[in-house]
């Protein structure tokens, strides 16, 4: 079944392509607009809809912080790399759009299908739309930022904190939504669990403090204390 998914996937890239749908950079910017069009979380009731643009904007500003903090305690931070990784992490999706972290996580399998889906899909975008001249920088950019560099595990950290802040923000109002549990207890402990020891201790000892002492209409302590627990 994967590997239908993924032939078919390819397929429709292919047609898009050939039918062009991305015509160099001008097509590139009016494209991004359509990430503001891509709603995430599809499919369930949600008090406050989130799209793709505002996610890779609020993601380059957490990172932007958390790697702060990181220089302030003496590492090197290449803030090129940062913002690059950062903006550009979801481009990807005005492809396939936003698929949600249950899914995309249900099988190690579709997970790897879906990166080497999106992988081809910027590939042959980049290929057959982006001027020549500008063709290596856009491979650069537009690659998985998510690594073992220090802004890749940034990019990983900011990335699942708009997860965590997403998910709080319904859980704060009675949003009993099974998904928006899993969204935050899934989000919170990977959160603690990267390897950016200066980044978790603040989020933990100062961010997550203070989203607590926050009135909700759930027992967010209940939740959050199940995943310390665990650590």
């Amino acid at each position: 079944m994967c590997k239908f998914l993924y032939k078919r996937a390819l397929n429709i890239v292919r047609c898009k392509l050939k039918g062009g749908i991305f015509i160099g950079i001008h097509k590139f910017f009016t494209s991004l607009n359509d990430l503001e069009r891509i709603i995430r979380a599809p499919g369930r009731f949600k008090f406050e809809e989130h799209n793709v643009a505002a996610h890779s904007w609020k993601v380059a500003q957490y990172a932007m912080f958390f790697a702060t903090i990181e220089e302030m305690q003496g590492a090197t931070i290449n803030w090129k790399s940062l913002f690059e990784k950062t903006i550009n992490h979801d481009f990807a999706e005005v492809f396939i759009g936003d698929i949600k972290t249950p899914v995309k996580h249900s099988s190690p399998e579709l997970k790897e299908m879906l990166a080497v889906v999106e992988e081809k899909m910027m590939e042959n975008f980049i290929v057959e739309e982006i001027p020549a001249e500008f063709q290596a920088v856009f491979f650069d950019r537009m690659k998985e930022g998510k690594d073992a560099t220090i802004e890749g595990r940034l990019l990983e950290f900011a990335d699942k904190l708009d997860q965590f802040y997403e998910a709080f923000a319904e859980l704060k109002r009675g949003n009993t939504d099974i998904e928006f549990i899993y969204m935050y207890q899934k989000a919170l402990s990977k959160l603690l669990d990267l390897p950016l020891p200066n980044s978790v201790h603040y989020f933990r000892d100062e961010i997550l403090r203070d989203a607590l002492a926050e009135e909700a209409r759930i027992d967010l302590k209940a939740l959050t204390e199940d995943i310390l627990k665990s650590k």
